[in-house]
């Protein structure tokens, strides 16, 4: 399961450099200074993906195994990691523009609340059923802890795109560094 969830997350991080277009006409400096929306979208979704993918291997070295249950849960999250791209791409090309930038925000904060409650929901059905004895309590309730805020923060920070996309945009960027912070602060050593 976790091969398979690596080469998902591999392809997922992958893509996001497609989301870079490289310019074809105008004077190539001035073309490339002007692709900052789609290098500020990369670097948010890489480290969002990046987070993600230490997040899931440290919750899923805690499970003494997984059920076929845990593995279709698996899937559709997986299936939102792999989407990333997209909204990724369309913030990158919308951002510049007053009329679509709300439009982009919104669904990059949909595919960011949806990441958020698959996590809560693999962390649920897992820590509640196939958590290894030998577990430390101290870090499953920090894990836990650690998840609390997703949901709400990024739901707050979807519904701040009505208000302005880019104060949104600029929360989703935070969260990210919240999680490289909380997740830090619970890991252990991955082995």
């Amino acid at each position: 399961m976790e091969a398979f969830s690596d080469g998902v997350f591999a392809i997922a991080i992958t893509l996001l450099i497609l989301t870079v277009t490289p310019p074809t006409h105008g004077e190539l400096a001035h073309e490339l200074l002007r692709l900052w929306p789609s290098y500020v979208a990369y670097a948010v979704s890489f480290l969002t993906i990046g987070i993600i993918w230490v997040n899931h291997h440290s919750i899923f070295r805690l499970f003494a195994g997984v059920d076929r249950t845990m593995l279709f849960l698996n899937v559709f999250f997986l299936m939102v990691v792999a989407f990333i791209p997209f909204p990724t791409e369309v913030v990158a090309d919308n951002v510049r523009d007053p009329g679509s930038r709300k439009a982009a925000a919104l669904l990059y904060g949909c595919n960011m609340i949806l990441l958020a409650i698959g996590f809560v929901v693999l962390w649920t059905y897992g820590s509640g059923r196939l958590l290894r004895e030998d577990s430390d309590r101290r870090e499953v309730a920090g894990i836990t802890r650690s998840f609390i805020p997703g949901i709400p923060v990024y739901t707050f920070g979807t519904l701040l795109a009505f208000v302005s996309p880019i104060a949104s945009l600029i929360v989703f960027a935070a969260l990210a560094g919240f999680y490289v912070l909380s997740s830090s602060l619970f890991a252990r050593r991955i082995v």
